[in-house]
């Protein structure tokens, strides 16, 4: 079963990578969706950047896998957090450029590099054998 989920992770990581990426331009610059939620979060749009930005570097970090990118990988999708920012300013007019929000995707990078970088003997033993 490991062997099989490993397969198919090498197979399509780098599709989910890039699946990821398009996902995230076209939620940046399309029009926000409204939804009712009972409880008021006050920093959920903050909540949602990090959590996106965690999962996209995530994602680049296991379909390139190598420890000497990490940082190339970190700074090209903070490059592609501050360039949706400029766009959304740019290219929409139901959004708008928010500083706070490039922190949120940068909390999110940081946090998936610190846990990527955790795990990453382990994950290599994984996927080397």
């Amino acid at each position: 079963m490991l062997k099989h989920t490993k397969n198919l992770l090498e197979r399509n990581s780098f599709l989910i990578a890039i699946s990821l990426t398009l996902l995230i331009a076209y939620l940046s610059l399309s029009k926000p969706i409204e939804i009712e939620i009972p409880i008021k979060i006050t920093f959920l749009d903050k909540i949602l950047h990090a959590s996106a930005y965690f999962t996209l570097t995530l994602s680049w970090l296991f379909a390139l896998r190598k420890k000497s990118k990490f940082k190339l990988i970190s700074i090209a999708i903070f490059l592609y957090g501050i360039l949706m920012e400029f766009l959304q300013g740019w290219l929409t007019n139901t959004r708008q450029k928010d500083i706070y929000d490039v922190f949120a995707n940068s909390l999110g990078i940081l946090i998936s590099l610190f846990i990527f970088d955790s795990f990453y003997k382990y994950l290599k033993k994984i996927f080397d054998s």
